[in-house]
């Protein structure tokens, strides 16, 4: 600034000096000739010009100087807001760390004083000792990782009592290694899955072995009898393939609460030489299924990667073969902890690339929040991108032998889809200052009501089916006069029907039965049972069955 100042000082005195100039060349022009008028005012120009180059350039580097302090002043502000928002997600991760630490000592405290009160069974055949020694445990939640290495949280296998909250008959099935037993006592109990999977990690420590009583649980997740392609059909082992991954998850949470002397003898050598019998046994059949098939929510794959991670055997297998299966389960709730414990945090932004290159944007987005990647890839661009996609028109491939109207409808069902999965992600992540979700809304019932509106309109517009007639006249030539037709048949029929029978009553279909007529009608002709959907003029009707 000093230095500016001398500057602009300098330049001030400029014209004085020039006027000083001017009086000496004007006592020098007297004794010249008089053209030196003409070379003066050729000087005070350049002078002129001088001043005036300097003046602009000076002018022109004070705002040099006021745009970089501007510009200094804004990074000061980012920097400052920055700091100020990794600060308030400190705090936020404190808080909800400390809220979970205390509810999870409240949990203990509510758990040690069940455990002293008389209603704590103890099963049968406890007395058996796993490691020559024995404690007592309490049941714990599925999510449940202990703060202190208490005790009776970290040496399970001293075990005499047990507390049972729901479900006793998990320790007598774990107790005696039947891993078909324990499948069908799940299966039974699907209804309250949730309240069974919070006891399985405490009953299977009841076990001789409990990580063999898993791998055993695991026959057959691939049936010989069943094709890979055919078995999304099959209900039975669709259940059959969640429980073992239910299964592989309470042992994994079971491990959470071991040393690791207890950890080591329990996922031993042997063990995990079956177990990677198992995954290799597997891992040729992942070739077969398809990644967008799978839309993200492969339970095969899903359950080849837990059993990696459950066993720690990840290292046998090739890194990049495991990168390669995470798209296909990125729409599960277990993703971000199985990369954890696979250890492929490092390549999360390659994955999340993948993710939104293959429409599944959410994904993206869930993963991003999982792995802290928000700064790289923007949920809310994420969110609109994916909104796009979803707005355009069906590919050519799928749409080319469909109509207009079946191509359109397509696409409106497509944006209600993706409306729908956008407005969650932004409530489940707290988007809605940075995303309103109001206009989202809107839109959402404005598409929802234009479907409905089509529904309706194709419903009028389809030809009703023609109602088989009660007089018993097979397919002859149409009566012109409507009117005088029905006056016929009622008079014709009076005598052997109430009126309301002919013309008045609806359709009625009072209940199933084996032949499926309706009885005003097998009643009035007395059809066999064998022609129970003809009636008596060769019409062919099938009634809807009601239960």
């Amino acid at each position: 600034m000093e230095d500016a100042q001398s500057v602009a000082t300098l330049m001030d005195s400029t014209t004085s000096k020039i006027q000083q100039l001017q009086k000496a060349f004007a006592e020098l022009e007297s004794h010249r000739a008089v053209t030196l008028n003409l070379k003066w005012k050729q000087l005070e120009e350049h002078f002129q010009g001088l001043e005036k180059s300097l003046k602009r350039r000076f002018t022109e580097l004070e705002d040099q100087e006021k745009e970089f302090e501007n510009k200094i002043v804004q990074s000061k502000k980012i920097l400052e807001n920055r700091q100020a928002a990794v600060i308030s997600k400190e705090q936020s991760s404190l808080n909800s760390l400390q809220e979970k630490r205390d509810a999870a000592v409240s949990a203990i405290t509510i758990a040690m004083e069940k455990h002293k009160k008389p209603n704590c069974v103890e099963p049968a055949g406890t007395t058996h000792e796993v490691q020559g020694e024995s404690s007592m445990f309490e049941a714990k939640p599925l999510d449940f990782i202990p703060l202190e290495n208490t005790e009776d949280n970290m040496k399970p296998f001293k075990n005499d009592v047990v507390e049972v909250k729901l479900y006793p008959e998990l320790i007598k099935l774990c107790q005696d290694m039947d891993s078909e037993g324990l499948h069908k006592f799940i299966s039974d109990n699907r209804k309250n899955l949730a309240a069974v999977r919070e006891e399985i990690p405490s009953a299977l420590r009841t076990a001789v072995d409990p990580a063999d009583l898993v791998l055993d649980s695991l026959k057959g997740f691939y049936p010989s009898e069943v094709l890979i392609s055919d078995a999304k059909k099959d209900a039975n082992l669709l259940g059959l393939r969640r429980t073992c991954i239910m299964l592989m998850e309470c042992l994994s949470v079971l491990l959470t609460t071991l040393e690791l002397d207890s950890i080591s003898s329990l996922i031993s050598e042997s063990v995990k030489g079956r177990a990677k019998a198992i995954a290799k046994e597997w891992k040729p059949k992942l070739d077969e299924l398809d990644i967008d098939a799978n839309n993200g929510n492969s339970l095969e794959a899903h359950a080849f990667l837990q059993l990696l991670a459950t066993f720690g055997i990840n290292s046998n297998f090739n890194q990049e073969d495991l990168y390669k299966l995470i798209p296909m389960v990125s729409h599960r709730r277990q993703t971000a902890d199985l990369c954890r414990s696979l250890g492929l945090s490092e390549r999360m932004p390659g994955v999340i690339d993948v993710l939104v290159n293959n429409g599944k944007h959410i994904d993206a987005v869930n993963l991003a929040f999982a792995f802290e990647l928000t700064d790289k890839f923007s949920p809310v661009s994420l969110l609109k991108s994916y909104l796009n996609e979803a707005s355009k028109g069906s590919s050519p491939v799928k749409s080319g032998n469909a109509s207009p109207t079946t191509a359109q409808n397509d696409v409106n069902d497509k944006q209600l889809t993706a409306l729908k999965a956008v407005i969650k992600c932004i409530e489940d992540h707290k988007l809605e200052e940075q995303y309103p979700v109001d206009p989202l809304q809107k839109r959402l019932l404005q598409l929802e009501k234009e479907k409905a509106d089509k529904k309706r309109a194709t419903e009028v517009a389809k030809p009703q089916p023609k109602r088989p007639r009660a007089n018993c006249v097979a397919n002859g030539a149409r009566v012109a006069n409507v009117a005088s037709d029905k006056n016929f048949y009622a008079s014709r029929m009076t005598d052997r029907y109430p009126p309301q029978y002919i013309y008045d009553r609806p359709y009625a279909y009072p209940g199933p039965t084996d032949n499926h007529v309706p009885s005003f009608l097998g009643t009035a002709y007395n059809l066999p049972p064998g022609h129970g959907n003809f009636f008596t003029n060769g019409y062919h009707y099938q009634a809807t069955y009601m239960h």
